[in-house]
């Protein structure tokens, strides 16, 4: 889930929680929040980027497989999509082993918070996708959640601001980060402690008010 989406959340609660400044606080953009881009290592094939190309090579054999084309053609590109597939299978095991396998032990019934926080142990940075459901799986625990609290890729950190097992330290960590606009993502955790949840609600409701009315 991305910013702008929760940033539509968090503004709509806020005349309940801040008074008199909702009304410029709604007119609040992302934009406003944002201090800092987000610090991506350049070039790097992360599972997602090629997750992401397998799914989309498997769309076109699909589509393919449904298309009235001559038989040499057919066999042809179907071969190349095959090798193009299996290229990115491969890739996946070489950024962790056993790739599929363990995506499938994250999104099965059964998992268990020790089973999560030992592949989250195991997964090399470059592992974003599956960290990435791990940091939003409602079995996750604080142990874990912290440790992927420091992750580079934004949308991790994003989940772990939000997540209802995120103890406060962690939060309370995620709120100082100043390479994208946590903070407000952590005022509206319960978990936050009261004091820094007031003072992170007060910074809200004056950087809405700060917005020039239309």
């Amino acid at each position: 889930m991305g910013l702008t989406r929760e940033m539509g959340a968090v503004l709509g609660t806020l005349p309940e929680l801040v008074g008199k400044g909702a009304g410029a606080i709604k007119t609040m953009r992302r934009s406003d929040l944002v201090q800092h881009k987000e610090k991506e290592k350049a070039n790097t094939r992360t599972s997602q980027i090629v997750f992401g190309e397998r799914q989309h090579l498997l769309r076109v054999l699909d589509s393919l497989e449904g298309t009235e084309l001559p038989i040499a053609r057919m066999q042809q590109e179907r071969r190349t999509l095959e090798e193009l597939i299996h290229a990115r299978t491969r890739e996946l095991n070489q950024i962790n082993t056993a790739w599929d396998e363990k995506i499938g032990l994250v999104l099965s019934a059964d998992a268990k918070p020790e089973m999560l926080e030992k592949l989250v142990k195991q997964a090399p940075e470059e592992d974003f996708y599956l960290l990435r459901l791990i940091s939003e799986h409602p079995r996750s625990n604080a142990k874990t959640l912290n440790k992927l609290a420091k992750h580079p890729y934004g949308a991790i950190r994003e989940n772990v601001a939000r997540h209802p097992n995120a103890d406060a330290a962690t939060l309370a960590w995620l709120s100082r980060d100043r390479s994208q606009p946590l903070w407000y993502l952590v005022a509206f955790n319960p978990n936050t402690p009261t004091p820094l949840q007031r003072r992170l609600r007060e910074r809200l409701k004056r950087l809405g008010e700060s917005q020039p009315s239309k």
